[in-house]
């Protein structure tokens, strides 16, 4: 089978298509024809080895956490799954260093596969993975807001999403939406705010704003219950500014950031601000699975979808344009990078 490996840390030149033996599934194992891999910034920054040497060898690692596809074979004691069930892929290349969605054929845990809801297509089912599970995760850790997400489990709330038209950013849009919740977005520019709309935003702001918090607290005059964020320290001023008592700041990334927030204690102490920090890989898998059963639900109601009438402009590669996927998500470039593997 056609996959591609890289062998040492470094930049997308090191990626390259291989031929490797088609996996046979062991027990509690189900063997998955992926049809679609998608490229998340996760997925660049552990092949860069940003946390790790760069340069470094490693051992042949088959890059892309989430992809979808048809299960193929399934080993022993395997009674959830059968040959021809489509299904989508958590966080794939946590199994192994083999277990990645750039290649052919994956072998997985029949925990880290979902069944894909009628209606819901491959581009979702890969294209909704980490984002959409990462953003079930920051609506979700509120002290006194639902652990679950359902119609109705955010009615009354205001939810605040920085980074609008990012894949998180717009997954939170969507999954807000259908939880009920009024949603804010931050975008930088008139076309990332097309884009927050189309995912269903109710009101859309634009930064840089040295008003950007009045501006927020027009439409939220009582403040924010929950902000979805995506530029950790640069918006630490911002938060002080727009959270209600008791709010929370879900904080997933430092786009932009030094890697570093500064608080401002008494501006935080005195709403009583709590400041979450999260990442899919140690969520625990209690959280995992609870996303994954709210992400299908939103699935299967048509609630979640990519494509640019959802705000997720589709940005498409071969398996043999691995590189150029990586290159392009390492970039920036705005929507989701979506990579065909095989025919559906």
């Amino acid at each position: 089978m056609k996959a591609v490996v890289y062998r040492r840390h470094g930049g997308p030149e090191v990626l390259e298509l291989t031929e490797r033996a088609v996996p046979e599934p062991g027990p509690g194992e189900v063997r998955v024809r992926i049809v679609v891999s998608a490229v998340n910034p996760t997925d660049w920054k552990a092949r860069a080895g940003l946390r790790a040497q760069p340069g470094a060898d490693v051992p042949e690692t088959v890059p892309n956490q989430d992809g979808a596809g048809v299960v193929d074979a399934v080993g022993p004691d395997v009674t959830g799954f059968a040959p021809g069930d489509r299904v989508w892929a958590v966080i794939a290349g946590a199994y192994g260093p083999g277990s990645g969605t750039a290649q052919e054929y994956t072998v997985l845990p029949a925990a880290k596969l979902v069944r894909l809801p009628d209606g819901a297509g491959f581009d979702e089912g890969a294209g909704l993975g980490i984002p959409a599970l990462t953003a079930h995760r920051a609506l979700t850790v509120a002290e006194d807001g639902p652990s679950r997400l359902a119609p109705g489990a955010l009615d009354g709330r205001t939810v605040l999403v920085s980074g609008g038209a990012g894949a998180v950013g717009n997954a939170a849009i969507q999954l807000g939406r259908w939880a009920g919740a009024t949603v804010i977005a931050t975008v930088s520019s008139d076309e990332k705010a097309a884009l927050a709309r189309a995912a269903g935003a109710h009101h859309v702001v634009r930064y840089p704003d040295a008003d950007l918090g009045a501006r927020i607290r027009e439409v939220a005059p009582d403040g924010v219950d929950v902000v979805v964020e995506v530029a950790a320290g640069v918006n630490a001023k911002l938060h002080t500014e727009v959270l209600r008592p008791r709010g929370t700041v879900s904080l997933y990334g430092d786009d932009r950031g030094s890697g570093t927030v500064t608080l401002d204690f008494g501006a935080n102490v005195w709403v009583n601000a709590r400041y979450q920090f999260l990442v899919l890989y140690t969520v625990g898998e209690d959280k995992l699975k609870a996303g994954t059963e709210d992400v299908t639900a939103a699935l299967a109601d048509g609630a979640l979808r990519v494509g640019e009438d959802r705000g997720v402009p589709v940005h498409r590669f071969s398996l043999d344009d691995t590189a150029k996927a990586h290159a392009a998500s390492e970039d920036g470039i705005t929507g989701k990078v979506l990579i065909d593997v095989t025919a559906p």
